[in-house]
């Protein structure tokens, strides 16, 4: 594994763990040679996870569309800073150039993008671990909407187990080491 798309919010959230869970992400990411893959912004968790490789002289990759680089959000010391038009093309170059995923607190974009991949994964466009970080718990409720649309037969035993889930990053990222995709689902 050589490089992880991070998923998160720009926002701060509401207590400052997130904040330094993200950089302990980051810390964790730089101090295994992992390259960041991530939307590029230098604000919020994003700004923090980024902020975190980089002291560290690890190595941070942006993906940004151009209608927010023009809103002068972009961080201006990532090791690469692509610059795409649209939200779509956004997420189709990180999904290409991440070889796993993680969802850091967020809000609905994150949940888009965090389940976009899950999909992906669900009907066999890619075999790349997912995982959610669950700092501070954020993350219980998803949980047991996974574990209800599983108990409701809506949601495969192979592919609830699709989600990794730790509340540390290296826990998390030493279950990706050893993660195996499932068959894809046939009808």
């Amino acid at each position: 594994m050589k490089s992880v798309a991070v998923y998160c919010g720009s926002s701060k959230g509401s207590s400052s763990m997130y904040i330094e869970e993200a950089k302990k992400l980051g810390k964790e990411l730089a101090r295994r040679n992992i390259t960041l893959i991530y939307g590029g912004s230098s604000i919020g968790l994003m700004g923090a996870v980024a902020d975190s490789v980089l002291a560290m002289g690890g190595k941070a990759i942006g993906v940004m569309p151009r209608f927010l680089d023009n809103r002068e959000i972009s961080h201006k010391s990532l090791s690469e800073l692509l610059v795409v038009e649209t939200m779509h093309e956004r997420k189709a170059k990180m999904v290409e150039l991440a070889d796993a995923f993680i969802a850091l607190p967020g809000g609905a974009g994150t949940m888009e993008e965090f389940f976009e991949v899950y999909t992906w994964a669900q009907v066999g466009l890619h075999k790349k671990p997912i995982g959610l970080l669950n700092t501070n718990r954020y993350y219980d409720p998803l949980i047991a909407l996974l574990n209800h649309m599983n108990k409701e037969q809506f949601l495969q035993d192979q592919y609830r187990s699709m989600a990794l889930i730790d509340e540390e990053p290296a826990g998390l990222l030493d279950k990706f080491k050893n993660y195996e995709s499932p068959p894809v689902k046939t009808y």
